[in-house]
């Protein structure tokens, strides 16, 4: 797992620097400043994060949740309602304390899987149970879906409910609950599509690419172009052309594009091929857990990585409207490169005291 953890990272990070050389080159006359950025405070601190919680027993965040809950749930809200919240292209989702931005998203994302796995292993007797069993867990994850809403960052509250809906079915809730609460769910984000304009025009733009081709058209039709320029063998690295200025967001959303322009088909599939190991690996981990948290916390953290790479190139192929989600490991972001480096480590303890069981069994 720690193998396939740093080539997804060192794959990430050449094709970051690539597809951040013209917007670095645009706003600060150097190729490398998103690069060293991301290099600094994303990878280091993120790698830092990793070895620490790889060598804390998982046990000790299932006896620190409720404080993880209670910050987690202030920092989204401070996003909104306190001075250090940041707006950025209509969303506010970053807090801002001096040269230091945070996105606490990406924590509640890690806390509500650490809450739904302490959740399974309390209540393994009480799952078919709705109002002890199951309704504390959903208002939960409503709770932190609806702060996150409110930033607004529709595509980070549907990793976090599918996520949560995968935990809550690994976990063996009834089907009749699990069948009524998906369809609550499904129902809620259709009516939050039906009321945003702009995610509305997103749908029609999904069944009708060429709907409105300089407007919200143009993103999906540019990382098209850019996929399909790049045939099977790709421009090679550092040759994008969709990248000088005409493929939108192309250090986060859209790193895909450019990866698939410059890559091509067949090496691209060697990036999926690392997915596919690390989802394997994942699950191989939660299987072998020594206990149901560790079973079930290994399976949301696989689940969390899985599910948002898939939504990402998903969209960016335009098999799915587009949402707005990075691509773990490679699109720009320290926040994000730091918690998910930091739940890799999580993993990893979790891999480390199934093997020491073993070796002592």
């Amino acid at each position: 797992m720690l193998f396939i953890i740093m080539a997804l990272l060192a794959f990430g990070l050449i094709a970051l620097y690539s597809a951040s050389s013209i917007p670095s080159y645009t706003k600060f006359q150097n190729t490398t400043y998103f690069i060293y950025h991301q290099l600094a405070y994303g990878a280091a601190i993120g790698l830092l994060s990793m070895y620490i919680l790889s060598r804390v027993d998982y046990h000790f965040w299932q006896k620190k949740l409720p404080i993880l809950i209670v910050v987690s749930l202030v920092l989204l809200a401070m996003v909104k309602i306190s001075a250090f919240g940041t707006t950025f292209g209509g969303a506010a989702r970053w807090l801002d304390v001096g040269p230091f931005s945070f996105q606490p998203s990406e924590l509640a994302k890690l806390v509500v899987i650490l809450y739904l796995a302490a959740w399974a292993d309390k209540k393994k007797g009480a799952l078919n149970d709705f109002y002890f069993g199951l309704l504390p867990s959903l208002t939960i994850i409503g709770l932190f879906s609806l702060l996150i809403l409110w930033q607004p960052d529709f595509g980070t509250m549907l990793v976090l409910i599918s996520v949560s809906f995968a935990m809550l079915f690994t976990a063996g809730i009834n089907w009749k609950y699990f069948f009524w609460s998906a369809a609550c769910g499904i129902l809620s984000m259709a009516l939050f599509v039906t009321f945003e304009p702009y995610r509305a025009q997103r749908i029609k733009t999904f069944f009708d690419p060429g709907f409105d081709p300089q407007g919200v058209g143009y993103q999906i039709n540019q990382a098209l172009m850019a996929i399909g320029a790049g045939g099977m063998w790709g421009y090679g690295y550092g040759l994008s052309r969709q990248k000088h200025s005409y493929l939108p967001e192309v250090m986060t959303d859209s790193i895909f594009a450019v990866i698939a322009e410059e890559l091509g088909f067949f090496r691209v599939l060697g990036i999926l091929l690392l997915f596919m190991l690390f989802v394997f690996r994942g699950f191989s981990i939660a299987k072998n857990a020594p206990d149901t948290f560790g079973k079930m916390v290994a399976f949301g953290i696989t689940m969390w990585i899985a599910v948002q790479a898939l939504i990402n190139i998903a969209a960016i192929v335009n098999i799915i409207p587009l949402t707005g989600i990075p691509l773990p490991f490679f699109s720009y972001g320290s926040s994000a490169l730091i918690l998910n480096l930091a739940a890799m480590g999580i993993l990893l303890n979790i891999s480390r005291q199934a093997s020491l069981r073993t070796n002592k069994a």
